[in-house]
């Protein structure tokens, strides 16, 4: 499969008959057990993804941690799309934006989320056609356009419903594929924003979101995990640390019902 052809087979994932459910991954193994899952197809979650590498969430991953990171989990997932929370880009020049995610591009990426956070959209806007246009050059990627309107609480009611779908729009015109509204989970206000912003839908798991079937009848097309399985996973080990670290565990306390086993860990890597 050549990349033109990986990143029309990620596009088209949107466009199934059923919401793609896209787990994201913090690390080559985290990837592989996923895959392993079934998943269609993988992305990273950026607060995952930092820890990994000895950093917090925000924009303070540097570029070569990042690639490095992302290299190793397309090395393993062998054809299945990956695609990469890119924060707000690592920069406030769109031109260094652009050639960050043309590097991720070599590297065999076929998405990205590219968030507005606490910048004006305008600049988001600019940095979503920079990378459009350099995309001419090193080829096609997926944008998921993803605004913080309702994850930041920057506006309520109605004003955030007017706010998020005219950033859509502004998005669209940029050259953007997809649109992530983290945090947004009343029906009302998701059928709005669908209606009005003609690009997959994109949300959250989040207190109150519906259920799967009614998401996809609203108009929603991808459901991400965030950092939730990361925390969910670190959470796991730090509770059995513990309870190694009191004398109160035995290898085969240790050991996880239907968990992962140094023998499939290691086949998944062959």
């Amino acid at each position: 499969m050549t990349s033109t052809d990986a990143v029309a087979t990620f596009r088209s994932l949107h466009a199934q008959d059923r919401i793609l459910v896209i787990p994201n991954v913090w690390d080559a193994a985290s990837a592989a057990v996923f895959k392993n899952a079934g998943a269609q197809a993988l992305a990273t979650t950026s607060c995952g993804l930092a820890w990994s590498c000895g950093y917090p969430d925000g924009d303070v991953l540097p570029q070569g941690a990042l690639v490095f990171a992302v290299s190793a989990i397309c090395r393993v997932t062998h054809g299945t799309p990956v695609s990469v929370d890119f924060e707000s880009g690592y920069s406030s020049d769109p031109r260094e934006v652009a050639e960050a995610v043309a590097k991720l591009r070599e590297i065999g990426v076929v998405g990205i989320n590219l968030e507005d956070g606490a910048d004006p959209p305008e600049l988001t806007v600019k940095k979503i056609a920079a990378i459009k246009r350099a995309g001419a050059n090193h080829g096609d990627i997926f944008i998921n356009a993803r605004t913080d309107v309702y994850l930041r609480e920057l506006a309520t009611g109605d004003d955030a419903i007017r706010e998020t779908i005219e950033r859509g729009k502004r998005f669209i015109d940029a050259g953007a594929d997809g649109f992530f509204v983290p945090a947004l989970t009343e029906n009302g206000a998701i059928e709005r924003i669908t209606a009005a912003v003609p690009l997959p839908l994109n949300v959250l798991v989040w207190p109150g979101l519906a259920p799967l079937d009614k998401l996809y009848g609203l108009g929603v097309r991808r459901l991400s995990a965030g950092g939730r399985l990361a925390e969910v996973a670190l959470s796991a080990a730090r509770t059995a640390a513990r309870a190694f670290m009191r004398g109160e565990s035995r290898d085969e306390d240790l050991a996880h019902p239907g968990g992962v086993t140094y023998a499939e860990m290691n086949a998944l890597f062959q």
